[in-house]
């Protein structure tokens, strides 16, 4: 039995310690610790950024730069680093191929059309909501949700759902270290209260935020569960303080999402 372990940056971007299979390949890992720095907090990096966020020097942070300028990754200019469309690559070999982005597309798009607000899908890894799939609306809403997108899962109703989802003894490990943060005046930052919304959100089968994320957004969220009763993704819903209230939002979506939610779960 093989003893090697995967390379994996922690929540920072960090690869130090990480214990590396004698065929591994450090240079590797670093560089895509800097690709996985970039996000809509960091839309744009210096040298003295990277090497921050992904813990490794200076001159490895420059070299991982610059390498992945010369590939065609970024772009750079006066001293700050810019993913280029070219980095959608690395995502779509992923979406092109994993079946859950694949086989929720279409429930996604059904949803949708019933509500007539973006639908999207969001998957757990790292202690964020990944979003892995989208349906968008007509109306666009600029919302920082998109595909590759991660929203802490503390926060977010996506991510509440997914915690939610998690065994008890994970969740009091993740609560255990998790840091929250404000992103608006109305974030949850206290662990208690967190964790009373994640278990209510296990007990009712939904999730709500109330500007948490961004001011003048509502998310709903629900969980996808396999037949084996496997929480492995969450199905949400924003929409705009100006057109709704959480109350009405809730009680419009909540249904579609289930119903869609439930119809992708059996494909799984």
């Amino acid at each position: 039995m093989s003893n090697s372990r995967t390379i994996k940056p922690d929540d920072k971007g960090s690869v130090k310690g990480a214990a590396r299979a004698p065929e591994g390949m450090a240079g590797l890992a670093k560089g895509l610790a800097v690709i996985e720095a970039f996000g809509i907090r960091h839309p744009q990096l210096t040298v003295t950024d990277a090497a921050q966020r992904t813990n490794t020097s200076r001159a490895a942070a420059r070299r991982c730069l610059l390498t992945l300028v010369e590939l065609g990754y970024l772009t750079h200019d006066n001293g700050n680093f810019r993913p280029t469309p070219r980095m959608l690559r690395l995502g779509g070999a992923y979406l092109d191929t994993a079946p859950l982005p694949q086989l929720a597309q279409p429930q996604l798009v059904e949803a949708r059309d019933a509500l007539g607000e973006s639908v999207s899908l969001a998957v757990l890894e790292d202690g964020c909501s990944l979003f892995v799939a989208r349906a968008e609306a007509a109306r666009i809403v600029a919302t920082g949700v998109r595909v590759g997108a991660k929203l802490p899962a503390h926060s977010s109703a996506t991510g509440r759902v997914l915690l939610a989802g998690l065994p008890e003894t994970q969740l009091d490990d993740y609560l255990r270290e998790c840091h929250p943060q404000p992103r608006t005046p109305k974030t949850l930052t206290d662990v208690d209260a967190i964790s009373e919304r994640i278990l209510t959100a296990r007990e009712s089968g939904v999730a709500c935020t109330d500007e948490e994320i961004e001011l003048g957004m509502l998310s709903i969220a629900v969980p996808v569960r396999t037949a084996r009763g496997e929480t492995v993704a969450a199905m949400s819903v924003s929409a705009s303080t100006a057109r709704t209230t959480l109350h009405d939002i809730r009680e419009a979506a909540v249904p579609v999402l289930n119903k869609y939610a439930a119809r992708l779960g059996r494909l799984l």
